[in-house]
This record gives C-alpha cells, structure tokens and sequence, in this order.
C-alpha cells in the first residue's frame, strides 16, 4: 500500500503501535530536542507533539529512532528496492531467478519522476517566522530545520534528472539574515550541490533552490542517500515510497514536492555568504560560526494539517544512525561493483561516521610470496579515499579477506583484534598529508584541511595482544590511570595540552623497546582514562574525533626512512583536547531537570523514557 503524505504515514506508524500523541505544551527551544534525545536513547516511539509552544504547527520526532520502525516504514517497498540493487550487482540475477526480477519491475518503473501542475503543498502561505523554531542545544545559533531536503537545479542543465536532492543544514533565525527573508544553507564538501554552486558561478547567475520539509519519509532517505552524481535522488525515492514523486515544475522557479508539509522556495547567490553556526553536530561537538551561502526566501508554503519532522544530532549514536544502518542494508551489495576489490566498509558510526573507516579487501597480489604483506590493499584503500564522501575519512584501517574469511567490519572488536595482531608499525602506516578532512571536524590543521593515515594489515598474526596490566608497569612522570580498553589497547591519562614541542609526552615516547609499555600495539592518551576506556564507544569517539594523525599518531623508538614514517614500539595517539578543537555538546541541566519531571508517575513522558 502506497502512502502518499507524512500524515497518512504517522496514521499507520499509529495503528502499527510506533506512535504516541504528546498533548501537553512543549517548548521547541531545548525541552523538545532534550526530549528526542532521551526516547531515542530508551528506544521509544515515534512522538507527534500536538502543542507546540509559540507555533501553530504539530511537529513529530523519532520517526527513524528504531531500525523496527524505519523497516516498517517501508516494509511494502524496502525487498523491491533490494531485489533492483541486486540486479545491478549481478544482471545475470534475473535469468537466475526471473520471478525475483519481475517483481522488482513495479519498483524500477516507480522511479521516474511524475510532472502535475499543482498539489497539496501549495494551499497556504506563511513566514520563515511562523515556521517551528526548533533550538536543540545550548551553544546553538538560532532555529535550525534538522531533517530538510534541499532541492537543486543546475542552471545549465535545468530540469528533474538532473537536480539534486541533499540533506544540508538550514538555520532560520539568528546571526545577521534577515528576518524572514534569507536563511542559511551550510552544505560540507564532496555534496552535490555543490556541482550546482559552481556551475552557476561559472553562468554568473543565481541558482535556484527549494527546501521541503515532511511528505513521504521516503524523500528523507533519499536526501542522505550516497548516490552517484548525476543520478536524481527523486528516482530513489520513488522506489521506497512506492509511488512516482511527483514534482511541480515552474517556469521561474526550482520544482516543488507537492506531498511535502512545507516548502521553502528561494535562490542563492553564488558569490554571496554570511556567517552560520554554530551548531551542535554529528561529530559530538559544535560546528562554530564560518561563512556559508544564504538563500533568498520567495515564498514559504505549507499544506493543509502541515506536521513539522525533526530530529537531533550530537554525540552518536543518535536518530540519524538508523539512516546509516539502512543505507548499509540497501548498498552493501554494491560496494565490489563500484570498488574493485573492495568487500566491506563500514563507517563507524561512533566515531561520528567520517573520522574512522573500516574496511575488508582482496590481497591478491603475488601470492606465492613466502611472507604475506599489503600491496593490492593499498589499491584498494586508494580507491576508498577517493570515492565521493569517503574521500573524507582521517583513519582508514583495513584489513585482507584471505586472512579471515569470517572477519566484519561491523564486529569491531573482532576487528581491532584482527588487525592490531597483525599490523607492522614499521611498515603498515601509509599518511596522506595537507589534505582535505569533513567540514565538521576541528581536530585539523584549519577548516576543512587535516591528514588521513591508512593502517593496512595482511598475513598471519604477529603479536600477542595483552587484556590484562602487566605486573611492574611504571608509568613515566604526568602519565598516569592506565586502563586496558580492548585486547592490546592501552589508554591512559596524560597532562593537559599545552604549547610546548613535545605536549607533555617526551618522556612517554622516549621509553626504551623493552619497557612493558610496548606489550600493548595501540596506547591512547586521553584527558580522562577511565572514561575512554569505560566503553568501546567512548574509546572510539575520544579516539578518533579528537586526533588528526599526521599531528597527533606518535610512537615510541620512531623512525623516517624514504619519507617513509613508522615505530617499532607502541603506536601513540595522542586524543586530548586541543586548544583548537570546537567543545564538546553538554545538556542544559535545567531542561535536563523539566524533562525528569515529565517522566515521572502521571507526567506525559511516564512510561516512554
């Protein structure tokens, strides 16, 4: 059955028991962002808020909170959908298996795009203003629009298949646009849109954008979806919702989603951009206040009975993870068609998805060789690194299929251990430097600019990876709080950063080859060890979001050799906070208080958080 609009959808989530009705008031500053978060973290329901403080419009969080209720969402379309992937993963699938094949066909001939002359959307007109002004931390700008989807044209191609369809941050309020006539639009490097940006500077004209808010969640999915450039994100959708998106062409305009709940119709300047941010963001921190393009609002439209859908972003895991894990399901096949070679990659979500990447490829390459070593796994992480938004990953550890036929990237533990066991500190670390990192990340030598280190790993295992502390390990002076977060990882606590050459860690790096230190193959300095080490999650967030490697990789008895960087001790992470790192997303503690009290006994939240 195909459900056309987001209020059609949210009546079956309801029936389906995925949706409960919130009629006390809410405020969309901080309470109800506070609020996601925390039925997020407990696994609840989809939550439609019918009172919503200073705005006439019912917004609905947690749509995608579980990956239950994300498949269910689709679960009429979602095996179509697979069955088309795996037609272009293997054509010859369908002499296979022809019923398959026939099936998938509705799927593929949802995809095209349907033109209509009008549609709900265009029933009322309102103000930026008028609009929910949702503010989900603190430290946050203004009012943000968390799950919009960005439509784009090029202004030399114009049309449907050749537009873009991207999730990229609005903010509404604050900062110096003006009121309810320009908002900002932060779009990070490598996204299609900005194809369209260049274009129009290269025509020297403006470009057209519109902004959709609700409908189908299918147009949600599609708009985070990594396709390749070219291919319009409305083709996708229209397979997942089951039916043919239909779009409202207009003569001076970008099209409009007709089923969408709100559209924001303007066009951007391509050499004009005002400060936006910051922003708490995916990565766990702020994204501070830079420069970005600003669009020109024309008209703002809304449908009869509109509902506004939002979501949260910050420390991961959060509502967007479900997003990740889909796409995996639904991609995971292609992945040898596009990358050679390549069988598995995994973007850790807990790293906060572009900071750690882990993948499993082919070692091929002279196989008679008496002592295995990486060589066609460089090919393939080249080939990961320059792959759209993969290309932005700072850590990229992989590892060789012939190996361990039964190894996953998902099962990261199993993972690390596979590698750490395996990988040659004097050899197996390949650094690219003065490159390009995601546009998020402020653990870099400036905006946008960091290094990336490939750890490759093939053969049979070489060292033992410890659990326990030895007996006897002495600690040089300012380190201190060892803890084992995981077989053959050390994290330990280090002095605050400073400004001095060596940070504090001269006397760590200078240990000797047979201190007991070097039992362990990967140690970890952290401000706090015993929260790094608490959980696999902490490890990795700390790890890997705070470091940039060709700054803070370190190890002890190091060596250069042909340009050639590697230790023959412990590798050394060095994943304390820097001065020049945005800070951390922290809850208001009064909100934190407000929303206690609504879950208790007789309070609306009781029972869902």
């Amino acid at each position: 059955m195909s459900r056309r609009s987001l209020s059609a959808c949210l009546d079956d989530l309801r029936d389906g028991g995925h949706l409960v009705t919130i009629e006390h008031p809410i405020d969309p500053h901080l309470e109800m962002a506070e609020i996601q978060r925390r039925v997020y973290q407990a696994q609840g329901p989809a939550l439609l808020f019918r009172n919503v403080k200073g705005c006439r419009f019912p917004m609905v969080g947690n749509l995608f909170g579980t990956m239950e209720r994300t498949r269910y969402l689709f679960r009429h379309t979602l095996r179509s959908v697979q069955q088309l992937v795996n037609l272009k993963v293997d054509p010859n699938a369908a002499l296979k298996n022809p019923i398959g094949a026939f099936k998938a066909l509705p799927a593929a001939l949802r995809m095209l795009p349907r033109k209509v002359r009008r549609g709900p959307v265009l029933a009322h007109q309102i103000r930026i203003s008028d609009l929910p002004q949702l503010v989900s931390w603190p430290g946050d700008g203004g009012a943000f629009i968390t799950l919009p989807q960005v439509y784009s044209e090029d202004v030399t191609k114009p049309g449907l298949m050749q537009s873009n369809l991207g999730m990229y941050r609005v903010q509404l309020s604050g900062n110096q646009y003006a009121v309810d006539r320009e908002v900002g639009l932060h779009y990070q490097i490598h996204r299609s849109i900005g194809v369209h940006h260049a274009r129009a500077m290269e025509a020297g004209k403006p470009f057209r954008v519109n902004i959709f808010v609700g409908g189908h969640p299918a147009m949600t999915l599609a708009a985070v979806m990594p396709l390749p450039e070219g291919m319009s994100e409305l083709m996708f959708a229209g397979a997942l919702a089951g039916h043919r998106i239909p779009m409202i062409p207009g003569p001076d305009r970008a099209a409009i989603y007709a089923e969408a709940d709100f559209c924001i119709v303007g066009t951007i300047d391509p050499n004009r951009q005002l400060p936006e941010g910051p922003f708490g963001d995916h990565l766990g921190y702020y994204s501070l206040q830079h420069d970005f393009p600003v669009l020109q609002v024309e008209q703002v439209y809304h449908r009869q009975g509109a509902i506004w859908p939002f979501t949260v972003v910050g420390r991961p895991p959060q509502e967007d993870t479900a997003f990740g894990n889909l796409i995996h399901e639904i991609t995971g096949p292609v992945i040898p068609t596009v990358l050679p070679g390549v069988h598995e990659v995994h973007a850790v979500d807990a790293a906060g998805v572009h900071p750690l990447l882990l993948a499993i490829g082919s070692e091929r390459y002279v196989p008679y060789a008496a002592k295995r070593r990486p060589q066609e796994l460089l090919t393939c992480a080249n080939a990961i690194l320059g792959q759209g938004q993969l290309s932005l990953a700072k850590y990229l550890w992989i590892a060789a299929r012939e190996d361990d036929t039964a190894l996953h990237c998902h099962n990261l533990e199993q993972f690390f251990a596979h590698m750490l066991a395996r990988a040659d500190w004097r050899c197996d670390l390949h650094f690219q430097t003065q490159t390009t990192i995601d546009t998020l990340d402020y653990s870099g030598s400036g905006f946008n600019q960091g290094s990336k280190l490939v750890i490759a790993a093939a053969g049979e295992p070489r060292f033992e990876l410890p659990t326990e502390i030895p007996s006897g390990l002495i600690l040089p002076d300012s380190i201190r709080d060892a803890r084992v977060a995981a077989p053959g990882i050390l994290v330990v606590s280090g002095p605050a950063y400073d400004s001095e050459p060596a940070h504090g860690l001269d006397k760590l790096l200078q240990l000797p080859g047979d201190h007991l230190l070097n039992r362990f193959r990967l140690v970890v300095v952290a401000d706090d060890a015993e929260f790094t080490a608490r959980t696999l999650d902490n490890f990795l967030w700390v790890t890997f979001t705070r470091s940039n490697p060709a700054a803070d990789v370190h190890g002890i008895d190091s060596f250069s050799e042909q340009k050639h960087w590697g230790c023959r001790g412990a590798l050394v992470i060095d994943a304390r906070i820097k001065p020049h790192h945005a800070p951390p997303l922290i809850e208001d503690p009064q909100m934190t208080a407000r929303v206690n009290e609504l879950a208790r006994s007789g309070g609306p939240l009781h029972g869902i958080i």
